[in-house]
Protein backbone atom coordinates (compact mmCIF):
# COMPACT_ATOMS: atom_id res chain seq x y z
CA UNK A 1 0.00 0.00 0.00
CA UNK A 2 1.11 3.63 -0.80
CA UNK A 3 0.05 5.75 2.02
CA UNK A 4 0.49 9.20 3.46
CA UNK A 5 0.11 10.35 7.17
CA UNK A 6 -1.26 13.98 8.02
CA UNK A 7 1.50 16.47 7.39
CA UNK A 8 3.14 17.30 10.65
CA UNK A 9 6.47 20.39 11.03
CA UNK A 10 8.68 20.47 13.29
CA UNK A 11 11.91 22.40 14.44
CA UNK A 12 15.41 20.59 15.43
CA UNK A 13 17.79 22.07 16.55
CA UNK A 14 21.23 22.37 18.38
CA UNK A 15 22.51 25.71 20.13
CA UNK A 16 21.81 29.05 17.66
CA UNK A 17 21.64 28.14 14.23
CA UNK A 18 23.72 30.03 12.03
CA UNK A 19 22.39 28.29 8.60
CA UNK A 20 19.27 28.58 6.77
CA UNK A 21 16.60 25.45 8.07
CA UNK A 22 16.53 21.99 5.80
CA UNK A 23 13.00 20.68 5.44
CA UNK A 24 13.05 17.05 5.37
CA UNK A 25 10.33 14.56 4.68
CA UNK A 26 10.82 11.39 6.68
CA UNK A 27 9.32 8.48 4.93
CA UNK A 28 9.15 4.71 6.13
CA UNK A 29 8.70 1.50 4.70
CA UNK A 30 7.56 -1.24 7.32
CA UNK A 31 9.45 0.48 9.94
CA UNK A 32 12.51 1.00 7.68
CA UNK A 33 13.17 5.06 8.16
CA UNK A 34 14.57 7.72 6.30
CA UNK A 35 14.54 11.21 6.24
CA UNK A 36 14.53 12.75 2.80
CA UNK A 37 15.99 15.68 1.28
CA UNK A 38 14.31 17.45 -1.84
CA UNK A 39 17.32 19.11 -3.67
CA UNK A 40 15.46 20.35 -6.93
CA UNK A 41 18.45 22.60 -7.49
CA UNK A 42 21.03 20.09 -6.65
CA UNK A 43 23.35 22.65 -4.19
CA UNK A 44 22.21 20.83 -0.58
CA UNK A 45 24.92 17.93 -0.44
CA UNK A 46 24.85 16.15 2.30
CA UNK A 47 27.38 16.95 5.25
CA UNK A 48 28.03 13.53 7.38
CA UNK A 49 27.79 15.15 10.91
CA UNK A 50 24.39 16.66 9.72
CA UNK A 51 23.13 13.09 8.85
CA UNK A 52 24.62 11.64 12.28
CA UNK A 53 22.99 14.11 14.52
CA UNK A 54 19.72 14.12 12.56
CA UNK A 55 19.76 10.01 12.57
CA UNK A 56 20.51 9.72 16.44
CA UNK A 57 17.30 8.32 18.07
CA UNK A 58 18.01 10.23 21.32
CA UNK A 59 19.11 13.31 20.17
CA UNK A 60 17.91 13.90 16.78
CA UNK A 61 14.97 13.39 14.92
CA UNK A 62 15.64 9.25 14.22
CA UNK A 63 16.28 7.61 10.89
CA UNK A 64 17.88 4.48 9.44
CA UNK A 65 19.23 6.35 6.94
CA UNK A 66 18.88 10.01 4.56
CA UNK A 67 18.72 10.30 1.20
CA UNK A 68 18.99 13.76 -0.94
CA UNK A 69 17.15 13.44 -4.20
CA UNK A 70 18.28 15.80 -6.94
CA UNK A 71 17.16 16.04 -10.67
CA UNK A 72 18.58 12.93 -13.23
CA UNK A 73 20.94 12.75 -15.00
CA UNK A 74 22.17 10.46 -18.17
CA UNK A 75 18.55 10.54 -19.23
CA UNK A 76 16.98 9.35 -15.89
CA UNK A 77 14.32 10.86 -13.81
CA UNK A 78 15.60 11.36 -10.60
CA UNK A 79 19.51 10.81 -8.95
CA UNK A 80 19.62 8.85 -5.13
CA UNK A 81 22.36 9.93 -2.24
CA UNK A 82 22.03 7.86 0.29
CA UNK A 83 23.84 8.14 3.50
CA UNK A 84 23.43 5.44 6.65
CA UNK A 85 22.44 6.90 9.54
CA UNK A 86 26.27 6.68 10.66
CA UNK A 87 27.21 9.02 7.58
CA UNK A 88 28.69 6.20 5.84
CA UNK A 89 27.64 6.42 1.67
CA UNK A 90 25.64 3.43 0.74
CA UNK A 91 24.88 1.93 -2.45
CA UNK A 92 21.74 0.96 -2.58
CA UNK A 93 18.29 0.68 -0.29
CA UNK A 94 15.29 -0.94 -1.71
CA UNK A 95 13.16 0.45 1.34
CA UNK A 96 15.00 4.17 0.87
CA UNK A 97 14.37 4.15 -3.16
CA UNK A 98 10.74 3.49 -2.75
CA UNK A 99 10.66 6.18 -0.08
CA UNK A 100 12.13 8.27 -2.04
CA UNK A 101 10.52 8.15 -5.88
CA UNK A 102 7.31 8.90 -3.10
CA UNK A 103 8.55 12.18 -1.87
CA UNK A 104 9.92 13.15 -5.44
CA UNK A 105 6.41 12.17 -6.59
CA UNK A 106 4.82 14.16 -3.83
CA UNK A 107 7.07 17.38 -4.51
CA UNK A 108 6.41 17.22 -8.11
CA UNK A 109 9.91 16.04 -9.26
CA UNK A 110 8.95 13.40 -10.84
CA UNK A 111 5.35 11.73 -12.53
CA UNK A 112 4.87 7.86 -12.26
CA UNK A 113 3.57 5.59 -12.56
CA UNK A 114 6.71 4.78 -13.75
CA UNK A 115 10.67 6.77 -13.09
CA UNK A 116 13.99 5.62 -13.61
CA UNK A 117 16.90 7.00 -10.93
CA UNK A 118 20.52 6.61 -10.85
CA UNK A 119 22.01 5.26 -7.76
CA UNK A 120 25.35 4.45 -6.62
CA UNK A 121 24.60 0.49 -7.69
CA UNK A 122 23.25 1.72 -11.21
CA UNK A 123 20.11 2.89 -12.98
CA UNK A 124 16.83 1.45 -11.08
CA UNK A 125 13.54 1.36 -12.49
CA UNK A 126 10.40 2.17 -10.02
CA UNK A 127 6.68 1.37 -10.39
CA UNK A 128 4.34 2.97 -7.79
CA UNK A 129 1.05 0.97 -7.84
CA UNK A 130 -2.05 1.62 -5.64
CA UNK A 131 -0.55 -2.23 -3.73
CA UNK A 132 3.19 -0.98 -3.15
CA UNK A 133 5.54 0.42 -4.96
CA UNK A 134 7.83 -1.84 -7.18
CA UNK A 135 11.71 -1.77 -7.61
CA UNK A 136 13.87 -3.63 -10.31
CA UNK A 137 16.72 -3.98 -8.05
CA UNK A 138 18.92 -5.54 -10.45
CA UNK A 139 20.55 -9.19 -10.82
CA UNK A 140 21.21 -10.76 -7.34
CA UNK A 141 25.25 -11.91 -7.71
CA UNK A 142 25.49 -15.37 -5.75
CA UNK A 143 28.65 -15.92 -3.92
CA UNK A 144 30.79 -18.82 -2.61
CA UNK A 145 29.15 -20.70 -0.23
CA UNK A 146 31.55 -20.68 3.30
CA UNK A 147 31.74 -23.19 5.76
CA UNK A 148 29.97 -22.24 9.41
CA UNK A 149 30.97 -23.62 12.32
CA UNK A 150 27.87 -24.20 14.05
CA UNK A 151 25.75 -27.20 12.85
CA UNK A 152 23.06 -26.60 11.33
CA UNK A 153 23.91 -23.28 9.67
CA UNK A 154 25.07 -22.28 6.09
CA UNK A 155 26.08 -19.17 4.85
CA UNK A 156 27.34 -17.07 1.54
CA UNK A 157 27.55 -13.52 -0.07
CA UNK A 158 25.08 -12.14 -2.33
CA UNK A 159 25.75 -8.75 -3.85
CA UNK A 160 22.78 -6.63 -4.61
CA UNK A 161 24.87 -3.68 -5.57
CA UNK A 162 25.70 -3.63 -2.22
CA UNK A 163 27.41 -6.32 -0.11
CA UNK A 164 25.47 -9.16 1.75
CA UNK A 165 26.30 -11.97 3.91
CA UNK A 166 22.99 -14.09 4.39
CA UNK A 167 23.27 -16.90 7.33
CA UNK A 168 20.31 -20.02 7.10
CA UNK A 169 19.75 -20.50 10.51
CA UNK A 170 17.43 -22.81 12.86
CA UNK A 171 15.26 -19.91 14.44
CA UNK A 172 16.32 -16.19 12.89
CA UNK A 173 14.12 -15.28 16.34
CA UNK A 174 17.06 -17.04 18.82
CA UNK A 175 19.79 -15.27 17.00
CA UNK A 176 21.64 -12.44 19.19
CA UNK A 177 21.42 -10.24 16.15
CA UNK A 178 23.39 -7.26 17.70
CA UNK A 179 26.45 -9.31 18.57
CA UNK A 180 26.68 -11.18 15.98
CA UNK A 181 25.66 -8.36 13.05
CA UNK A 182 28.11 -6.01 14.44
CA UNK A 183 31.12 -9.13 14.04
CA UNK A 184 30.21 -10.55 10.91
CA UNK A 185 29.59 -7.00 9.40
CA UNK A 186 33.54 -6.69 9.43
CA UNK A 187 34.50 -9.55 7.63
CA UNK A 188 34.54 -7.30 3.90
CA UNK A 189 36.80 -4.30 3.94
CA UNK A 190 34.08 -1.32 4.40
CA UNK A 191 31.82 -3.74 6.20
CA UNK A 192 28.60 -5.45 5.13
CA UNK A 193 25.09 -5.91 5.42
CA UNK A 194 24.41 -9.29 7.55
CA UNK A 195 20.91 -11.57 7.39
CA UNK A 196 19.95 -14.03 9.48
CA UNK A 197 16.74 -16.66 7.75
CA UNK A 198 15.19 -19.78 8.10
CA UNK A 199 12.86 -21.40 5.74
CA UNK A 200 8.64 -20.87 6.51
CA UNK A 201 6.01 -20.73 8.23
CA UNK A 202 4.22 -20.77 4.34
CA UNK A 203 5.68 -22.53 1.21
CA UNK A 204 7.92 -19.91 -0.71
CA UNK A 205 8.20 -17.61 2.90
CA UNK A 206 11.46 -16.79 4.83
CA UNK A 207 11.10 -15.50 8.32
CA UNK A 208 14.28 -13.21 8.15
CA UNK A 209 16.31 -10.45 10.16
CA UNK A 210 18.93 -8.72 9.14
CA UNK A 211 21.89 -6.07 10.66
CA UNK A 212 22.24 -3.14 8.24
CA UNK A 213 25.87 -1.82 7.72
CA UNK A 214 25.88 1.31 9.70
CA UNK A 215 22.74 1.84 10.69
CA UNK A 216 22.49 -1.79 13.04
CA UNK A 217 19.47 -3.65 12.92
CA UNK A 218 16.20 -2.44 11.05
CA UNK A 219 12.74 -3.75 10.72
CA UNK A 220 13.28 -4.46 7.22
CA UNK A 221 15.68 -4.20 4.52
CA UNK A 222 14.92 -4.79 0.93
CA UNK A 223 17.90 -5.57 -0.28
CA UNK A 224 18.68 -7.68 2.42
CA UNK A 225 15.31 -9.26 1.61
CA UNK A 226 15.93 -9.48 -2.33
CA UNK A 227 19.70 -11.36 -1.09
CA UNK A 228 17.89 -13.71 1.49
CA UNK A 229 15.30 -14.95 -1.34
CA UNK A 230 18.20 -15.60 -3.93
CA UNK A 231 20.36 -17.06 -1.07
CA UNK A 232 17.77 -19.42 0.29
CA UNK A 233 16.43 -20.56 -3.76
CA UNK A 234 20.04 -21.28 -4.78
CA UNK A 235 19.86 -23.69 -1.28
CA UNK A 236 16.74 -25.07 -2.94
CA UNK A 237 14.30 -23.67 0.10
CA UNK A 238 11.95 -21.29 -1.67
CA UNK A 239 11.09 -21.14 -5.36
CA UNK A 240 10.87 -17.70 -7.79
CA UNK A 241 8.30 -15.87 -5.66
CA UNK A 242 9.01 -15.06 -2.38
CA UNK A 243 7.54 -14.02 0.65
CA UNK A 244 10.16 -11.95 3.41
CA UNK A 245 9.00 -11.53 6.53
CA UNK A 246 10.93 -9.11 8.03
CA UNK A 247 9.79 -7.69 11.34
CA UNK A 248 8.05 -4.80 10.32
CA UNK A 249 6.48 -6.22 7.79
CA UNK A 250 6.14 -8.63 4.36
CA UNK A 251 8.71 -7.73 1.28
CA UNK A 252 7.20 -9.81 -1.84
CA UNK A 253 10.43 -10.55 -3.83
CA UNK A 254 10.26 -12.25 -7.62
CA UNK A 255 13.49 -13.45 -8.86
CA UNK A 256 14.07 -13.70 -12.67
CA UNK A 257 16.78 -14.51 -14.38
CA UNK A 258 18.05 -11.34 -15.02
CA UNK A 259 16.68 -9.44 -12.11
CA UNK A 260 15.32 -9.86 -8.06
CA UNK A 261 11.86 -7.74 -8.28
CA UNK A 262 10.90 -6.01 -4.88
CA UNK A 263 7.79 -4.78 -3.81
CA UNK A 264 6.51 -3.41 -0.24
CA UNK A 265 4.69 -0.92 0.97
CA UNK A 266 5.82 3.30 1.88
CA UNK A 267 4.39 5.82 3.44
CA UNK A 268 4.84 9.80 4.65
CA UNK A 269 5.17 10.12 8.05
CA UNK A 270 6.36 14.50 8.49
CA UNK A 271 7.40 17.17 7.24
CA UNK A 272 10.14 18.44 9.48
CA UNK A 273 12.28 21.77 9.67
CA UNK A 274 15.74 20.93 10.73
CA UNK A 275 18.39 23.30 11.85
CA UNK A 276 21.78 22.45 10.08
Amino acid sequence: MVGHRRRSSRSFARGPGRLEAVTVEKYQALGNDFLIVVDRAARKPLDVEFVRRVSDRDSGVGADGVIRVTPGRDGADLTMELRNADGGRAEMSGNGIRCMVLAAIRAGMAAGPEVTVTTDAGLKRVWVKDEGVTVDMGRAVLGPERRHSMPGWRQREVAMGNPHLVLLCPDPEEVHVAEMGRKLEQLRPGGMNVEFIAPGPGKDELRFRVWERGAGETQACGTGSCAAAAAAHAWGLVGRNVIVHNPGGDLEVELTDDAALLTGPAEHVATLDIQP
